[in-house]
């Protein structure tokens, strides 16, 4: 990032904390950037004349007489079609061995899309895993997240999205990410042969973890150019929105703000929903629709993390393992999609809404049969079959490793449905299983 045109230099600073220092400074603005000592930094406070910086790599080390050059702009990201295909660090600065993008030059995080400018989402955006394009459809312009366990494979999960969703651009924000898990990224695009169409912001593990906060807004910047600009659909993986939210809290904490519930900022929410709301469905047919992860801590999701997320976002997509199939599953109970009736049914095939509830009021009715099980209660001939069709159901319709289209989903629930059940027993339209119903 370029640091030659300083709008203003000092060199005495009046306090310094574990992560910020504060100096008198005439001039500047929030989000300024600025290099101390030879560390970037950004204005995370201003009051009169004093002014508090938040140094991304930490203040150890640097003395009371530092030098302090602003740079008179905040955070910025060139932006052309140069983009695509690239890596880049929390800066917007190549990290895969290729030149410098040549672009229009865009502020980062600006505002979100005036309502005004906004039409309801209706484009089906197809995944390939059943538990999300079955259960829980995706439409273009929505915001949801997954919810896990940090040992699941949720990165895995991102990266078979990335490389199936029917879009034109996929952003990666990865936030706090391993070594391996970057390299996993980056060789799972290039194998595909599918770099030219996505776009990667990485901080990894060994980064200072404040970088991290600038990683959603460099990925919406990037986002926005392609969705309202080019008026192409855009998909944005972020992972992992905890390690975000972490970073948020180590700043504040050293800026000694009170913090609130879990340790987290009081600012958490609005700090969350100033990403999120960035998703937007254009009249033109951009779209920016927003995945992002976010890991649980010890299953716990009244945590304030996805506590407040869940305010914000239209549902959230939940992996688990299933201790039956040894397979992680999208978790048909505790997982939603609140805009998928914009699209089931009309984007997709008719029997789509009746194949949904049956194939999950079945499976809910096989946990039922578990727990009679358990507690040493008998069970019908109705519960055994259940519980065999709930193996079949989450290996062949609730893994994350399942890669088949919206109708062969649905002709697969149908063969599973005449495979244990009488026709009465499913519940659905007699006008659908008259069309659907699999020849004896």
């Amino acid at each position: 990032m370029s640091t030659k045109a300083y709008q203003k230099v000092y060199t005495q600073l009046d306090a310094i904390t574990k992560a910020t220092v504060s100096l008198k400074a005439k001039g500047v603005t929030n989000d300024e950037l600025a290099v101390v000592a030879g560390r970037l930094a950004q204005v995370v406070k201003t009051k009169g004349d004093i002014v508090t910086l938040q140094v991304f790599a930490g203040t150890e080390g640097i003395p009371t007489n530092a030098e302090v050059a602003f740079m008179g702009n905040p955070p910025v990201l060139r932006v052309s079609e140069q983009l695509a295909g690239r890596f880049f660090n929390a800066y917007g600065d190549p990290i895969d061995g290729g030149p410098e993008v040549d672009g229009e030059v865009r502020q980062i995080g600006g505002p979100s899309v005036n309502p005004y400018k906004r039409k309801q989402p209706s484009e089906l955006i197809p995944t390939g895993i059943a538990g999300i394009d079955l259960n829980n459809t995706l439409v273009s312009g929505q915001k949801i997240p997954f919810f896990a366990d940090p040992d699941q494979p949720y990165n895995q999960v991102m990266a078979d999205v990335a490389l199936r969703a029917d879009v034109d651009k996929i952003i990666l924000g990865g936030m706090g990410l391993s070594n391996d898990d970057y390299l996993y990224y980056r060789h799972a695009f290039e194998d595909a042969g599918a770099l030219e169409k996505i776009v990667s912001f990485v901080n990894t593990t060994e980064e200072p973890p404040v970088e991290r906060l600038l990683i959603p807004y460099m990925a919406l910047t990037a986002a926005e150019y392609f969705a309202a600009d080019k008026n192409e659909k855009v998909l944005v993986l972020l992972t992992d929105m905890t390690l975000y939210a972490d970073a948020l809290s180590i700043v504040s904490n050293r800026m000694d703000q009170i913090p609130s519930k879990d340790s987290m900022p009081g600012s958490l929410y609005s700090d969350l929903a100033k990403i999120y709301e960035k998703a937007v469905q254009f009249p033109d047919g951009g779209s920016i629709t927003i995945i992002a992860v976010t890991t649980l801590n010890d299953g716990d999701i009244t945590h304030a993390i996805p506590d407040n997320t869940g305010y914000i976002t239209e549902g959230q997509l939940f992996l688990r393992a299933d201790t039956d199939t040894g397979k992680v599953i999208v978790d048909p109970f505790r997982s939603l999609s609140r805009l998928k009736q914009l699209v089931q049914g009309k984007k997709t095939r008719e029997d789509h809404s009746q194949v949904m509830n049956a194939g999950v009021r079945l499976y809910a009715d096989a946990q039922n049969a578990k727990t009679k099980m358990e507690n040493g209660f008998d069970l019908s001939d109705y519960d055994l079959r259940c519980l065999d069709y709930a193996k079949e159901y989450a290996v062949r319709l609730l893994s994350i490793d399942v890669n088949i289209k919206i109708d062969e989903m649905l002709d697969t629930a149908w063969e599973l449905f005449a495979k244990y059940f009488t026709k009465a027993e499913t519940g659905i339209k007699q006008a659908l299983i008259d069309k659907y119903w699999p020849a004896e």
